[in-house]
């Protein structure tokens, strides 16, 4: 939140668009997902990563690594706006090595 509000009070105030939106690209006109999609895009080239995708590596990235510290997969679902579980659980990849420790934390038979 701090950086939130350092960005509304400092940064916001000089662009010029006047309505409900948060962020803002530099000519102050709303965030649009193709713009995002387009930005994120360029970034992932130009650091040289060979996957595809753009803003969806975030909405996974981020699924992924709060189920993986712990996040119980209903809230997950909720957050990403899936209809079903059973997407969720398709989204969210969980390595091995997670799991196994995860057991070894609190399956019954393993204290």
């Amino acid at each position: 939140m701090q950086w939130v509000s350092y960005y509304i009070d400092q940064v916001r105030p000089h662009f010029a668009a006047k309505d409900d939106n948060l962020f803002l690209t530099n000519a102050g006109d709303p965030l649009k997902t193709s713009y995002l999609t387009r930005a994120v895009r360029e970034y992932i080239e130009a650091a040289g990563v060979k996957i595809d995708g753009s803003c969806h590596i975030f909405r996974h990235s981020m699924a992924t690594l709060m189920l993986e510290n712990g996040a119980d997969i209903r809230f997950i679902q909720e957050m990403l706006g899936h209809a079903r579980l059973s997407t969720t659980q398709i989204y969210t990849k969980v390595s091995i090595e997670k799991l196994k420790e995860v057991h070894r934390n609190t399956h019954p038979a393993e204290r």
